[in-house]
């Protein structure tokens, strides 16, 4: 019987693969017989070079590369395509997959999160050795440059450049047998049948002969894809990518704006603002798998499903209006005015580098280090990320000259995001001036309030015979102490204002507290309305700090630090709505618990993203990591999330752009 399907298997092959050139390439079963799959005749008598360089990198560092030569990606990303064919084909970290479609002239390489390759290396294999070669049509050169690329980076070497043989723009072409109808019918009712049974046999047998790099497990012998570990594993990474879709969004939507109006953006904006929405009650649910009170297993399985449910949601949203915001935009179309409008934004974030600089300096002067260390690194982040926009626009330029505005779309889309990070950074320094100013005119009201209270509490404790009065004693003594410690601070003179209010706020809420519990509500009420004000800054600090970190380093941050920065952001939101009277039936001491919940949960979620960041890449310095040349500005642009890849595997060389996951990766660096 295996004989009897292994020969239909290989005469429907043969027949179906000399019709190939009439259908479109889905992502396509992965060829068993070795590592290589070429549906577009794209080789030639270079095959067996190619394949000696594949097994030359699997004996030396035991990472197998697949490389998939179509003739287009059946209308799907180059991105899109060759992260279903991984998946399709079940491959692993110790796998990397580079698919080409001659035809689309695309192209896109897929590796797990865990591989040993990192984003560097699979960068720098790309720009030396892979994308100089497919421009050349050197379709082998490609792969043998990619094979030996991964080798130098694993051992540590350089990696070597490429010979480029050019070859053929269109390959394979005129080499096809036509297929008559009949013989069409007799596949699709005979044959096609009979190899589904087979390949469903086959699939039980493993592909690879390398085992994992680590030794572990196989991703063929691991948790099923139903598991309930592996549906966890899943929703973390579908909120990673979910966020970064609406993150990037929502920045293009200011760029449709300023160029097109808010009128013409309507639908994008509501577009934007459901799938936030989605996104926002898939943190929740998130924040609650992930708090101190475990669900059964049979609610945690549903939380879970709910979480993939909404976040497929809101991709859906994104995805459903990418075209016609590409319409709007008319990225080739406009390239040249894109070019100049990006240009013009370029030179103002340079200017203002400038007046940043002068901002830390001055504040370094008057506060203490801690004061300005979450904007420390902020003015270089920003000169990283506009060098990656300067490279970005002289490459469109010389695209615009070539007459090539779809290479020229590509790169302003890069410069526009990259400039546009370099603003938030810059926003950054300038807010974090304002609020330390802020909270050093807040302090002394602050301290004056605190003396109040203690007075009232020393005045309460000595007349309150019947009262409980240990908690009372204990949090007169602690707030005694927090305000007279912050009044040497400021004696001292170089002290950090945020710290020193919400020390003070945190010991005058533990009193105030104590003092409700003994006094009318009315009284209760004033002092939770009082003690929210000052909370409610400290919360906007910290929230705002962890934005604009997530966002400027989302390239490296994961689902932890996401889900408490959304929750953090979903408190404050309650808080100030009460302060601003939009919620009239709140009381201020929930208001006040919100607003303090906002604050603990940011300054978590700063906390977690730094850890994420600093195991990304090698550290320069204190905040700054490095997964690439410097100069390039490419290490920021990467940790940035401005060139599409991220957490979960599937990177790719190009800008991400408006739309969800099936779509933000349309303008991405497979094009040569």
């Amino acid at each position: 019987m295996r004989i009897f399907l292994a020969v239909l298997l290989a005469v429907g092959g043969l027949t179906l693969a000399s019709a190939h050139a009439a259908s479109a390439d889905a992502p396509v079963d992965l060829s068993e017989e070795g590592q290589i799959t070429d549906r577009a005749g794209a080789l030639g008598d270079r095959e067996p070079e190619v394949a000696e360089a594949l097994a030359r990198l699997a004996d030396e560092h035991g990472l197998q590369l697949f490389v998939v030569y179509v003739r287009d990606f059946s209308g799907r990303s180059a991105q899109r395509w060759a992260s279903e064919t991984a998946a399709r084909n079940g491959l692993g970290a110790s796998d990397v997959l580079l698919a080409v479609a001659t035809g689309d002239r695309q192209y896109a390489y897929f590796v797990e999160t865990s591989s040993p390759l990192t984003r560097r290396d699979l960068t720098e294999v790309d720009a030396t050795a892979v994308s100089p070669a497919l421009r050349q049509n050197d379709w082998a050169g490609a792969a043998i440059g990619a094979a030996r690329g991964y080798g130098a980076v694993l051992s540590g070497r350089p990696v070597p450049t490429v010979d480029v043989t050019p070859g053929a723009a269109d390959p394979g072409q005129g080499e096809q047998v036509g297929v008559g109808s009949g013989s069409w019918l007799l596949l699709l009712l005979v044959l096609v049948p009979v190899a589904l049974v087979a390949f469903a046999l086959m699939r039980r047998r493993s592909r690879r002969a390398v085992g994992p790099r680590d030794g572990g497990e196989e991703t063929r012998g691991g948790p099923s894809p139903e598991s309930p570990a592996d549906l966890d594993a899943q929703a973390r990474q579908a909120l990673v990518r979910t966020d970064d879709a609406v993150r990037t969004s929502q920045e293009e939507l200011g760029f449709a704006a300023a160029q097109f109006g808010d009128d013409a953006i309507q639908p994008f904006t509501e577009a934007v603002e459901a799938a936030k929405r989605e996104l926002t009650e898939a943190f929740r649910l998130r924040q609650q798998l992930d708090d101190a009170y475990p669900e059964d297993e049979a609610t945690r399985l549903q939380m879970v499903q709910e979480i993939l449910v909404r976040c497929a949601k809101a991709n859906r949203l994104l995805d459903e209006k990418a075209e016609d915001f590409d319409r709007l935009r008319g990225f080739e179309r406009n390239a040249p005015q894109a070019l100049a409008a990006a240009q013009a934004a370029f030179d103002t974030a340079s200017d203002r580098v400038v007046s940043a600089q002068g901002t830390l300096a001055a504040m370094r002067e008057r506060y203490a280090s801690s004061a300005i260390a979450p904007v420390l690194s902020d003015v270089e982040q920003a000169g990283s990320r506009l060098q990656f926009a300067r490279n970005s626009l002289q490459q469109a330029r010389q695209a615009v000259e070539g007459n090539d505005n779809g290479a020229a779309a590509i790169q302003v889309r890069a410069a526009e995001a990259a400039v546009a990070q370099a603003d938030r950074l810059i926003e950054a320094v300038d807010r974090r001036a304002q609020e330390l100013a802020d909270a050093a005119d807040a302090l002394p009201g602050a301290l004056t309030e605190t003396d109040a209270d203690l007075a009232e509490a020393r005045g309460l404790l000595q007349g309150a015979k019947e009262l409980p009065t240990a908690a009372l004693q204990g949090r007169i003594a602690r707030a005694e102490t927090v305000a007279s410690e912050v009044r040497r601070a400021v004696e001292a003179g170089r002290y950090d204002p945020i710290d020193a209010l919400r020390r003070v706020e945190e010991a005058d809420a533990g009193l105030d507290e104590a003092l409700m519990r003994t006094q009318e509500s009315e009284q209760g009420t004033r002092r939770a309305r009082a003690l929210l004000e000052r909370t409610v800054l400290s919360a906007q600090s910290s929230v705002g700090e962890a934005v604009d970190y997530v966002i400027t380093n989302r390239g490296a941050v994961g689902s932890e630090a996401r889900t408490r920065l959304a929750e953090a952001q979903r408190r404050l939101q309650r808080a100030e709505a009460f302060v601003a009277g939009r919620d009239a039936g709140a009381v201020p001491r929930d208001a006040l618990a919100e607003a303090q919940q906002a604050d603990a949960l940011a300054q978590d979620a700063l906390l977690l993203a730094q850890e994420d960041v600093e195991g990304f890449g090698v550290a320069l310095e204190p905040g700054v990591y490095t997964v690439g040349s410097t100069g390039s500005g490419l290490a920021g642009a990467m940790l940035g999330g401005i060139l599409l890849g991220g957490f979960g595997g599937g990177y790719s060389a190009g800008p991400v752009s408006f739309g969800g996951g099936g779509t933000r990766a349309r303008m991405g660096g497979g094009r040569f």
